[in-house]
């Protein structure tokens, strides 16, 4: 496995040098650390005091993006809930190596985006197909020729059209608001694009205020809660509260499997592990944890700032979830791979979820390094396995073709990154799939459903 993937070195690099692996790890922690938000968002709101600013939201459209359709209809209630000011940006989408898997991200999307948006009070058509090319440079005129007072309203109306693939309907809001020459469409494009860049970001649908960044409507919870403690909104109740994580009360006995595909270096399987873990117990639903090799170490590209973004957003949802996520000891590249390679050893006793779950903590809770004997013991023991005996078998390849097994029958189902969730019936049929720690709620939902219906 190895040999099929190749070291890509920089942000992306699987085999770092013990000073490069300290230094990540210090950066890290400190990107992560308690307290660290709160004196951004304190220095912030000073210095817009200090400015004689209003309370300013930049929001980021992607025309094609299926949570930017999501993100669009948020727009409107925030703005009458919170009395702020809105900056509305085109850009385009994620590319290079921001963009690991061109072919399956947009599908995911509207997939993802049709299973979350009734859960938010949001539309998006189930089953939807890819938006046309020309329609959507027809969006875009449009889009770029608004004012952000009609930017909400139009943003929805022209993501409908899309959807349907409504040419007329593209004609008539041109026609009613206006629209920009293709050319002048694109300038707005690379506005948008450098601005996002200069914010250090990479994506569509995505919302900054004040220092922070806020990912489509699944990180709104985080922006309310931001705006509420500055005493916007009049205590009004949260317009996009995160979905309750509810195992119910009624049990699968064994009828249902969720598959839980994770990796030793996602920080977002970490925040997530123990409770997907408890869901399946307290559900009567077999668990089936498929490890895989973490994105970097199977050839999958990543940038900094991507990075970045995500250690400091998988330590917000952490908090949000009451766990104290950091310090943080990388464990990319050997350590990884030590451990999987005790994983088959552990499960022949029983003990294979612990091996990792003990790892997953070690690592991105409690600062362990793990690339020496002494916390890799530490893993081991507290898993309740002896480190005599895991010497035995340490650093086998016998993993590798497993793994292998897992990362290609993710891909067939249209994932490719962790921690991803597949439900399947007790015919082996998939239910439901979804990427991503903050989709655990809906996995829940879609058991109990499943047990209500039978």
């Amino acid at each position: 496995m190895s040999e099929q993937f190749k070291e890509q070195g920089g942000a992306a690099t699987m085999d770092p040098s013990r000073l490069r692996r300290w230094l990540t790890s210090r950066f890290i922690s400190s990107l992560v650390k308690p307290g660290r938000a709160e004196k951004i968002e304190a220095r912030e709101e000073r210095q817009r005091v200090k400015s004689g600013l209003p309370h300013r939201l930049e929001y980021f459209h992607q025309v094609d993006d299926a949570y930017s359709h999501l993100a669009a209809q948020a727009l409107r209630p925030l703005l009458e809930q919170y009395g702020v000011e809105l900056v509305p940006h085109l850009v385009s989408g994620p590319s290079g190596a921001n963009l690991p898997e061109p072919d399956l991200l947009p599908a995911l999307g509207r997939y993802d985006a049709a299973l979350i948006a009734p859960h938010y009070g949001l539309s998006y058509p189930a089953g939807a197909d890819a938006p046309r090319g020309e329609h959507c440079v027809q969006a875009q005129g449009i889009l770029a020729a608004v004012t952000a007072a009609d930017f909400p309203e139009v943003a929805v109306a022209v993501g409908q059209a899309l959807l349907a693939g409504d040419a007329a309907g593209l004609a008539a809001l041109a026609s009613q608001y206006g629209s920009v020459p293709e050319a002048q469409a694109r300038q707005a494009l690379a506005s948008g694009d450098a601005r996002r860049q200069e914010l250090k970001h990479y994506q569509g649908g995505m919302f900054f205020y004040a220092g922070q960044w806020y990912w489509g409507v699944d990180r709104l919870y985080h922006l309310e809660r931001r705006w509420q403690r500055l005493g916007l909104g009049q205590a009004a109740a949260m317009l996009y509260p995160r979905p309750e994580l509810e195992a119910g009360s009624y049990q699968a006995n064994g009828s249902l499997t969720l598959e839980f595909y994770a990796s030793l270096r996602s920080p977002y399987t970490a925040v997530i592990y123990d409770k997907a873990v408890a869901l399946a117990e307290q559900t009567g639903v077999r668990l089936a944890l498929r490890p895989v090799l973490p994105m970097v170490m199977r050839g999958v590209p990543a940038t900094r700032e991507k990075g970045m973004y995500i250690f400091a957003d998988a330590a917000r949802e952490a908090r949000a979830l009451g766990l104290n996520f950091g310090p943080v000891y990388d464990p990319i590249g050997e350590p990884v791979r030590r451990c999987y390679s005790l994983y088959h050893w552990a499960q022949e006793q029983g003990r294979g979820v612990a091996l990792l779950g003990e790892f997953l903590r070690a690592a991105f809770f409690r600062g362990v390094n793990t690339s020496r004997d002494q916390g890799l013991r530490d893993v081991v023991e507290r898993a309740g396995l002896s480190w005599s005996e895991a010497l035995a078998v340490i650093d086998n390849r016998d993993w590798e073709p497993l793994l292998e097994a897992n990362r290609q029958a993710m891909y067939g189902f249209g994932s490719w990154g962790v921690p991803t969730f597949r439900l399947l019936d007790a015919r082996g049929n998939t239910v439901v799939w979804a990427w991503g720690q903050d989709r655990l709620w809906l996995i829940a939902r879609s058991i109990q459903r499943v047990l209500v219906e039978a």
